[in-house]
């Protein structure tokens, strides 16, 4: 059930049944004045909204536990700068969340709350919200997945220039990625290692199946990745090749125009003794040994080609 401000105050003062999640919009001033004057939180929670994408944390503050999660924004369009934090604190009969931008694994829970969905407890709605991370997770790396199959293809056809700028851009996304959301698994595995005593032990299973299944998203992402890698250095082979082919070819060009031009620069200097001057059939000889010349420089230059 869908509260508004009023009711969820209400309830707090009256300790209704069950629990409550608040969600909140750190860009709005009223929050956090709402939230201490209603909710007895500790202060690494007002800490934690307020701060800017940073290290994962899973910690618990007396009886609250408090977490700095990482998440991808709702319009994400593989931005390497397009994830956020979402901070939460976690008691037996409350969640609370803040967020600085719209993000898409705390969407996708909201809207499942507003569907109808039924959770037993805050605990169980933190393994409901790791599993969208995950899920999350998944549709971003096959989404990659499919990016790199155009790619790959387009490189066995070498069409080289198209996919080096995307590649790149693939791979600071996903290793991005990797870095803020890695570290979660390991938190809630450290967290469900000494659990708090008030979180029942069916939640704790969720939670670590939860885990487990974003371990896996992760590790997926990082398969995916070194396959960027490889993709990246093959590509950067391809191009080198293709450098070294021109350079070739420009070296040849420039071996093959050598002996005319040194040819043409001594009978263009106009001094006495030139050879041939004034022999009838000098021009045809000098012309003569160019061609043979040349024609003996491109025969070199084929056969080391071909080696």
């Amino acid at each position: 059930m869908v509260l508004d401000a009023a009711t969820a105050a209400q309830w707090l003062e009256d300790r209704g049944e069950g629990f409550l999640w608040l969600h909140f919009t750190v860009v709005n001033t009223a929050t956090e004045p709402w939230l201490r004057e209603r909710v007895d939180l500790p202060d690494s929670f007002y800490e934690a909204f307020r701060g800017t994408v940073g290290s994962t944390r899973l910690e618990q503050d007396d009886e609250t536990l408090v977490a700095v999660l990482h998440d991808v924004l709702f319009d994400f369009t593989f931005d390497p700068a397009a994830v956020s934090v979402v901070a939460l604190a976690v008691t037996p009969r409350l969640l609370v969340s803040a967020r600085r931008r719209p993000l898409r694994s705390i969407d996708r829970l909201r809207s499942a709350v507003r569907a109808g969905a039924n959770f037993r407890s805050p605990a169980d709605l933190l393994g409901h919200l790791l599993r969208d991370q995950a899920d999350v997770l998944v549709d971003i790396t096959r989404q990659a997945t499919a990016r790199v199959d155009r790619i790959e293809d387009h490189l066995l056809a070498n069409q080289v220039p198209v996919s080096r700028r995307e590649l790149g851009t693939l791979r600071r996304v996903l290793v991005r990625l990797q870095r803020l959301l890695a570290p979660e698994p390991a938190a809630f595995f450290r967290l469900l290692g000494r659990p708090p005593h008030w979180i029942p032990a069916a939640d704790l299973q969720d939670l670590r199946e939860a885990a487990e299944e974003f371990s896996t998203a992760v590790l997926d992402s990082t398969a995916l990745c070194e396959r960027v890698r490889l993709l990246q250095d093959e590509l950067a082979a391809l191009v080198s090749e293709a450098t070294n082919r021109t350079l070739f070819v420009l070296t040849v060009v420039t071996v093959l125009a050598l002996p005319i031009n040194l040819i043409a620069g001594l009978f263009g200097m106009n001094v006495a003794g030139m050879p041939l001057a004034t022999h009838p059939h000098g021009f045809g000889f000098v012309v003569g040994g160019l061609l043979v010349l040349t024609v003996a420089l491109g025969l070199l230059a084929w056969r080391r080609q071909r080696e």
